[in-house]
């Protein structure tokens, strides 16, 4: 089965992913993928491209490395990925609902600010 198995060398991973290499040393060193080792060349697996995807995809969006470590381990339940995908949805609306919040206390201060300006400038003239 091996023989048949397609390897990608660090290169290819940084290129196809538009990544450095220091970067996937990194998520090794994580254990969030896990790179077969022949002597100190690392070769990566169609798994370890999946499980790059869901990374990349997830800084993204704004998980954190733990929600990333949380959500790549229910891949091997064993249940065609069913309780992942539940759990990324979940985390996924959780994201949005503080983004919302977020953009709420964003525009408010953006108003308080636009005011504030305009305040500024009445003053500047009223001193001109």
């Amino acid at each position: 089965m091996d023989a048949e198995r397609r390897y990608y060398s660090i290169g290819e991973m940084c290129d196809d992913y538009s990544v450095t290499a220091r970067a996937l040393r990194f998520y090794e060193d994580e254990e969030l993928i896990a790179p077969e080792r022949r002597g100190t060349t690392r070769l990566y697996t169609d798994r370890d491209r999946a499980r790059l995807t869901w990374i990349l995809r997830g800084k993204s969006v704004g998980f954190s490395l733990n929600d990333i470590r949380e959500l790549l381990d229910l891949y091997d339940i064993g249940d065609q990925q069913h309780t992942q995908m539940l759990a990324t949805r979940d985390r996924c609306r959780d994201r949005i609902d503080a983004l919302h919040r977020q953009k709420k206390d964003i525009d408010a201060t953006l108003a308080e600010l636009e005011e504030f300006c305009v305040f500024l400038d009445d003053r500047l003239t009223k001193d001109s």
